[in-house]
């Protein structure tokens, strides 16, 4: 394993932290670069996030699409839970916290802006880091690229309707044009880009899939500059509100963790239940589980703005994350033989 996802948890934090005291040291500075903005979106923010999703989306081979019918169950498993289950628990606990648990403990309007941004998170399961999770659990790596590019695809037509859908019901006026827009920024061109320059390198190479992954290894270290940058840009963006009010930090987490752990549990069961091999029903229940924050942030960032409630829920979701993650990868590989090969 490389250096950067061994170590993961440690430079994520150091990122936080940097970001942090950057945004309470330098306030103007995050401030100019906030205001660098074209219809709603952070230019900033744009690139960074573009730079991170973009040599994951040229490792998501669509001819795997092909093996969907050879081992469907992990898939089945995955596609229920991410998007027939993972958005409306979400929502449901954000709900339960922020309009009747936390009552009188954070003002109404307040409250709507939080649940709008655990909805976002609830409903972009993850698609770029699962494949470091999948690999933590010596995940079978093609069926893990199956089941990334179906989710990838799901994606494009079902993220934009469940989250108005949700946030609709939730009483938060839905901005579709903001909305369609972040999709079609965040994952459709980035998909798109991704794929185009896969069969590039493939025609040029004779079909040899050795040359997309030289390739994504060049792009790498951009990647991982776009991951970090993005986290120090966030947390220096909420400085203020993170260091002031640490207990809203922890509401805010309280709801991710439980909703994290229940979804685990439930695709993690039903594969044991169908008698999933582990190398297919780890990264099945991790996929869920996790959650292409990238996409969540900044879609919340366009619709409420970078210094609302719905970023700082977006970007607690990142705080929680890599420990919450970790956590359930070594719970995974613990429970092991109870799989079968």
């Amino acid at each position: 394993m490389a250096l950067f996802e061994r170590w993961l948890s440690l430079w994520v934090g150091i990122a936080i932290a940097a970001g942090v005291t950057l945004g309470l040291l330098a306030p103007n500075m995050f401030s100019v670069l906030a205001d660098l903005q074209v219809a709603s979106v952070n230019l900033v923010v744009a690139v960074l996030i573009w730079a991170m999703i973009y040599p994951m989306m040229v490792g998501v081979d669509f001819s795997s699409l092909r093996q969907i019918g050879t081992r469907p169950r992990g898939l089945v498993i995955t596609v229920l839970v991410n998007w027939l289950v993972k958005p409306f628990t979400m929502a449901g606990l954000a709900v339960l916290f922020f309009d009747t648990i936390y009552r009188g403990l954070i003002a109404p309007e307040e409250a709507s802006q939080y649940i709008a941004g655990l909805i976002l998170l609830g409903a972009a399961p993850c698609t770029a880091m699962v494949f470091v999770w999948s690999q933590l659990t010596k995940g079978d790596p093609a069926y893990t690229l199956v089941q990334v590019s179906v989710n990838d695809i799901i994606m494009i037509f079902a993220f934009a309707p469940i989250v108005a859908l949700l946030l609709g019901v939730t009483n938060i006026s839905v901005p579709w044009q903001t909305l369609l827009l972040s999709v079609v920024l965040y994952v459709l061109i980035p998909l798109v880009a991704g794929w185009v320059t896969r069969r590039s390198i493939v025609g040029r190479h004779a079909g040899n899939a050795a040359a997309v992954e030289a390739y994504t290894a060049r792009l790498k270290p951009f990647s991982i500059v776009g991951l970090l940058a993005t986290v120090v840009l966030l947390f220096a963006f909420q400085a203020e509100t993170i260091v002031s009010q640490p207990v809203l930090i922890v509401l805010i987490a309280i709801p991710i963790i439980i909703q994290s752990y229940g979804i685990f549990a439930v695709a993690y069961a039903a594969a044991w239940a169908w008698k999933v091999p582990h190398n297919i029903a780890a990264p099945c229940a991790l996929i869920g589980t996790s959650n292409f924050f990238e996409l969540a942030v900044a879609i919340a960032i366009g619709l409420f703005g970078l210094t609302s409630g719905a970023a700082l829920a977006t970007v607690v979701g990142v705080l929680v994350e890599v420990p919450l993650m970790l956590s359930l990868v070594a719970l995974a590989n613990r429970t092991r033989a109870r799989f079968p090969e």
